[in-house]
């Protein structure tokens, strides 16, 4: 078998995906991605605004860490990362998680990301979430799937993010594991409920969720007040 022809890892392939769109950003003309200052990827008002700033809230039974609040700066920089494939941003992203994380304080918990669908997939060439757990150095493992294909949520309330995804998912390899999910943005809830489902359902303990931002709508939604006194870093 010729060496053309070995079937390399998928983390070997995500990690050259990765090293080429890095690539690629460096030959283009950039600007910031939290305030458009030409000739840099993020200023450095623009990566200090990136400072975590973790925050507790609940859904359902969920307790939720988030590292960022998602608008000004970060929103702009979390969606420059999702849809303009500007993966060198996961780095400056990393802290927040890194700081969700250690607030939540569950310890030996195994990291579960939300699986990305194939149509994202294809479009981006990776995985939000895991990209930045990555340059965290955060190991995940990939214990859900998608069962079937559902809507985009934006656009959808609560109710209907909850009916879009339910029975979407399912888990595999979970039985007796402590679990901690991860997404990178929270909004209703709606996708980390549906995932804590499939992951009891496959004999899990989930002990809660990290994401790298909330929104807040999120907040707005919260069962209890985020403990910012607690979660602040």
């Amino acid at each position: 078998m010729s060496a053309s022809s070995v079937p390399w890892p998928r983390w070997i392939r995500e990690r050259v995906a990765d090293a080429l769109a890095d690539a690629v950003a460096l030959l283009l003309p950039v600007a910031c991605a939290g305030c458009d200052e030409p000739d840099r990827a993020l200023c450095a008002s623009c990566r200090s605004a990136l400072r975590p700033r973790p925050r507790r809230t609940m859904t359902d039974d969920i307790v939720i860490v988030s590292g960022l609040d998602f608008d000004g700066v970060a929103a702009r920089v979390i969606r420059a990362l999702k849809e303009d494939g500007r993966t060198s941003l996961a780095n400056a992203l990393a802290p927040a998680l890194t700081a969700a994380v250690a607030a939540f304080g569950h310890s030996g918990a195994v990291v579960v990301p939300v699986p990305t669908s194939r149509a994202a997939y294809r479009r981006r060439g990776y995985r939000v979430p895991e990209t930045v757990a990555a340059r965290a150095g955060i190991p995940v493992a990939r214990l859900l799937r998608l069962t079937r294909r559902t809507a985009d949520q934006r656009g959808l309330d609560r109710d209907g993010r909850r009916r879009n995804v339910a029975g979407s998912m399912r888990a595999s390899r979970a039985q007796g594991l402590r679990v901690l999910l991860l997404d990178d943005v929270v909004t209703t809830g709606a996708t980390l409920a549906e995932a804590a489902r499939a992951l009891r359902e496959g004999g899990a303990e989930v002990v809660g969720a990290v994401t790298i931002a909330a929104t807040g709508r999120r907040f707005a939604h919260s069962v209890h007040p985020p403990d910012t006194t607690r979660f602040h870093a």
